[in-house]
């Protein structure tokens, strides 16, 4: 007999090929590897040990690539590039010139869809199947998507949409693992957890139907009784009345479950609802024991588990918000935090120890998150909303509409802004200054280190309207942070090094770059510490003394923080160079920050040597 071995699938065609006891030893040798193969990267972990057997079933039993498999979140995918002809490639995962973390069109015809941000995947599987439907392919469409993702309204407009869509074969897994990447939250999913993962109603299904099986038309009656059966103890009446069939629960881990009951739900076609519990971690104890911990970490070893540190790292901009948000509490009772589901991510974790009654965590629900802010901020309380700054863009509207047309006092805490690494394009922090600049009412700050940020805090949380602070991922300077609640002047910045001729006005975190490169170059370096409003005093004062300006960021360039400077020269008929230095105009792939800030010329020596190239005229004058 020939030896199955995880060396020999080059393509989900090989998995068909095997039979049941196969796809088990696949199993076993696949969870292995992904362990072994993300102890060495990074990267998330408790989610994809928790897909095995899933990504298994559905290759065997579908016609990947021709079938369509849409991955949510896309974090539960590793076993799936594995198993598509990625498995060489998995030692570059999340790294310059390496493979992507999450499903990416142009890296493999098997990724139908893009996806890293949440609740996406049962819209663009209902996009796939009328496509396929108006072509006059035979099709299959499938959406695997967690149960945190489940509760995302955008998960219900697809929905809602399907049961209205007429010859599309979709499929929508649930993968119920009672996690997202924080543990649940809702109403919702606290329904799912009671009922659906509930085993009464699974073991009288199967014991039912194994009973009835030989007396078809006792058993024709039964599934009629079914129907209002399962809707008094489960919640399989609130799919079926949006149109689909739904079955489940079964478990996620059980190959001789999973494999026929996708196998006959292909054959049925049409509307499917599949529900599956997993379990996050499965199969490595440490993660299934604390599947938070081991859900995105970095190198360790999977013998011994992830070890703390021994020495204390820099503070992190996270730290430092955590922090602040637990002092300015303390001393202001009105002050709410709101988390939609990042509350290890966005540091509120002691936070919620401290003040459970005053910790919101809405779930995966960023437009609910701001315009919940909203409403509490119209009823005198001083919300504070702590977002990555690429999920705030899903909250975009209700910013603009819900929070800034209204002048009401919310206070946006952007964490991940700028480069993020490892994670690439998709959460890339890129466009928080060009989209928030624009927005009337909209405070924009820009921290320059760890103890700007705290200041930065408090100072756009005791401003009377809506204010937001950017900061990026991971530790800064190492600047020492002063303790207190102290403010600064809004739209204020503040000269750190006195020069001549040309002035780097600096929007942020590459502030210690560009002052050791204005060393190099006798310059000054000013930390604007405001995007909106602008120091239009300091600025005009500036040009009375500089003949050029460099504006640097770490965001877009086109409509930046350097196009708001170059907008208030021009109102002002100011007729002085601008060399604007931050993110080009593409999209950034992953990679370590620190080497893609240098490789776009956004490091010290970077900085120095555009600056050079492009007012040579006046380094002589500096030399």
């Amino acid at each position: 007999m020939a030896i199955v071995s995880l060396e020999n699938i080059h393509s989900p065609a090989d998995l068909r090929s095997l039979d049941r006891s196969g796809l088990h030893e696949i199993a076993a040798q696949l969870r292995e590897f992904v362990l072994q193969s993300v102890s060495k990267t990074g990267g998330h972990l408790s989610s994809n040990l928790g897909t095995v057997e899933l990504t298994i079933a559905l290759h065997h039993v579908f016609n990947t690539p021709y079938d369509r498999i849409v991955w949510d979140v896309g974090h539960q995918s590793y076993p799936h590039k594995i198993l598509t002809g990625r498995r060489e490639q998995m030692a570059t995962l999340r790294q310059k010139g390496g493979i992507s973390g999450f499903p990416k069109r142009s890296e493999s015809e098997f990724d139908a869809f893009g996806t890293a941000h949440s609740s996406t995947s049962i819209s663009a599987v209902l996009g796939m199947a009328v496509a396929s439907r108006n072509a006059g392919l035979d099709r299959q469409h499938i959406a695997v998507i967690g149960d945190g993702a489940m509760t995302a309204g955008m998960a219900f407009e697809a929905l809602n949409n399907a049961g209205v869509t007429s010859g599309v074969n979709v499929l929508v897994i649930l993968n119920d693992n009672d996690m997202s990447i924080s543990p649940p939250v809702g109403a919702l999913n606290h329904y799912f957890a009671r009922l659906l993962s509930g085993r009464f109603y699974a073991t009288a299904k199967n014991v039912g139907r194994a009973v009835l099986q030989h007396v078809p038309p006792v058993l024709e009656f039964a599934r009629r009784i079914e129907g209002h059966a399962k809707g008094i103890v489960s919640p399989a009446t609130l799919f079926e009345e949006l149109g689909f069939n739904y079955v489940g629960p079964i478990d996620g881990h059980d190959l001789d479950a999973l494999v026929p009951t996708l196998e006959n739900l292909k054959q049925l076609g049409g509307l499917q609802f599949l529900h599956v519990v997993t379990k996050k971690g499965q199969g490595y104890k440490l993660a299934e024991a604390d599947p938070v911990l081991y859900h995105g970490p970095g190198k360790f070893d999977p013998s011994v588990g992830i070890q703390k540190p021994k020495e204390p790292p820099k503070q992190t901009f996270t730290k430092v918000f955590g922090n602040w948000l637990c002092d300015m509490a303390e001393s202001d009772p009105r002050l709410l935090g709101i988390t939609p589901a990042m509350r290890e991510g966005s540091g509120m974790v002691e936070f919620e120890r401290r003040f459970p009654a005053r910790y919101f965590d809405v779930g995966i629900a960023e437009q609910h998150a701001v315009t919940f802010a909203a409403g509490l901020a119209c009823e005198g309380q001083k919300p504070v909303v702590a977002i990555y700054s690429t999920f705030l863009q899903r909250g975009y509207d209700q910013l603009i509409h819900d929070v800034a047309l209204q002048n009401l006092d919310v206070t946006f805490a952007l964490d991940r802004a700028g480069i993020v690494g490892a994670d690439g394009a998709t959460h890339a922090g890129n466009y928080d200054i060009a989209y928030l600049r624009c927005v009337p009412n909209m405070v924009v700050a820009t921290p320059s280190d760890e103890n700007e940020t705290r200041l930065l805090l408090s100072t756009c949380y005791q401003h009377p309207g809506p204010a937001s602070v950017r900061y990026p991922r991971g530790a800064g300077c190492g600047a020492t942070v002063n303790a207190g609640l102290d403010v600064v002047p809004v739209g204020k910045g503040v000269v750190r090094r006195e020069g001549q001729h040309i002035a780097l006005l600096v929007f942020g975190t590459l502030a210690s770059a560009a002052v050791q490169a204005a060393e190099n170059l006798g310059a000054t370096v000013v930390d604007m510490r405001f995007v909106k409003p602008l120091d239009e005093t300091l600025l005009q004062d500036l040009a009375g003394t500089h003949q050029a300006f460099v504006t640097i960021e770490d965001a877009a360039i086109m409509g930046g923080a350097g196009s708001a400077v170059l907008e208030f020269f021009s109102q002002k008929g100011i007729a002085c160079p601008v060399l604007q230095l931050g993110l080009p105009d593409i999209f950034i792939d992953h990679g370590d920050q620190a080497a893609i800030l240098a490789e776009l010329g956004l490091n010290a020596a970077g900085i120095e040597a555009s600056i050079r190239e492009r007012f040579p005229n006046l380094l002589p004058l500096v030399a």
